[in-house]
Order: structure tokens, then C-alpha cells, then sequence
């Protein structure tokens, strides 16, 4: 499924706020990374075939950008009841298997992925450090390859942010699987 351009949060919005349980037995909120020049939101999950390709990436642009003031956030919205692999307790499972090196939150009300207007697993979402809208999107054009990328959004304007500037691509339509939404 693609993201439509235009729904959810438009650039230059402020952050949602959010407080949600992480597999780390904490519970983190945005107030938590205050400190940090960029702040990544990525909605996402365990049983996607996107968000699972993706997951090796997530954790390598963290490993680039955190000592240079970036805070990747996973969030998990999917209702788990019709998606077990989704549930809390094998997203810890997923976290440890994969070491991901950022918090691994759940949003069982599902509440915060319609503040941010997530449609799909990765969605992204980067934040400068007023917490304002920066970019939108993919994490990359090619999510079946890694090797075959020729355009890394989420990359770019992580870089762009952190470097005090707007991203030249603002937008870039995610693709992955439809949040799982409670009925």
C-alpha cells in the first residue's frame, strides 16, 4: 500500500505528543529526547514484509546519527489481535533477536498513530529540534534491496536536519502494509 500524500501531519506541524510503553519496560515520551537535534518517528511493526526489510537500515542510521544528535523512535500501532506477531510480547522478542538500538514502543489505543496520520509500516516522520515537521515518508526507494537504493530520503533529511537545514525532498510516498486498525 502506498501513503497518500496530503493525509496526517503536513510538513511544518509540530510533534504530537506521546507517552507509550517500550519493550524496555519503560515507558518514553517525547519530553524523554528533549536534548536531541533531530528526532525520527517511524511507525512500524513485526509482521510486515516492508517494516521487517527495513529493519537492519533503521538500526544502521541510527548507529550514524545518534552521536551526532538523533533519536530514532519505533512505534508499533497495529492491533495485534488480528496480527499476533504484533503483540507486545513478541515485539520484545523482535527487539532482542534484531538488537535495535532505539526504544520499541506500543500504541495499543492506537491513539498516537492517528495523531501523526500513519498509514503505513515504515512510515517516518522527522522532526528538527523545535519538534517541528521536516520530512514525510519512505525510509528509501528500494525496500526488497538494499543494495539497489538510489535514493535515501530518511537518510537525507536526517543529514539535513541535523545540519540546521531544510530536506530537499520534504515528501516521499511510503510503501509498506496498511496499519492494522481496531474495528
Amino acid at each position: 500500500m502506498l501513503a497518500e500524500k496530503g493525509k496526517g501531519l503536513a510538513i511544518g506541524s509540530k510533534m504530537p505528543g506521546f507517552n507509550l510503553p517500550g519493550v524496555d519496560g519503560k515507558n518514553h515520551s517525547e519530553k524523554e529526547f528533549e536534548d536531541k537535534k533531530a528526532l525520527v518517528v517511524i511507525f512500524t511493526c513485526n509482521h510486515c514484509p516492508y517494516a521487517q526489510s527495513y529493519q537492519d537500515r533503521i538500526i544502521s542510521l541510527q548507529k550514524d546519527f545518534g552521536h551526532k544528535g538523533a533519536q530514532i523512535i519505533a512505534i508499533n500501532s497495529n492491533d495485534a489481535t488480528g496480527y499476533p506477531d504484533d503483540s507486545f510480547e513478541k515485539m520484545g522478542s523482535r527487539a532482542k533477536e534484531k538488537n535495535f538500538n532505539f526504544p520499541y514502543l506500543r500504541d495499543e489505543s492506537q491513539e498516537t498513530a492517528k495523531a501523526f496520520g500513519a498509514q503505513v509500516t515504515p512510515d517516518c516522520f522527522v522532526f528538527d529540534k523545535n519538534r517541528v515537521l521536516q520530512y514525510r515518508g519512505r525510509v528509501d526507494d528500494n525496500w526488497q534491496d538494499h543494495y539497489k537504493v538510489s535514493s535515501h530520503d530518511l537518510r537525507h533529511a536526517i543529514d539535513s536536519v541535523l545540519s540546521g537545514k531544510k530536506p530537499k525532498v520534504q515528501e516521499a510516498n511510503a510503501i509498506g502494509c496498511s496499519i492494522k486498525w481496531k474495528f
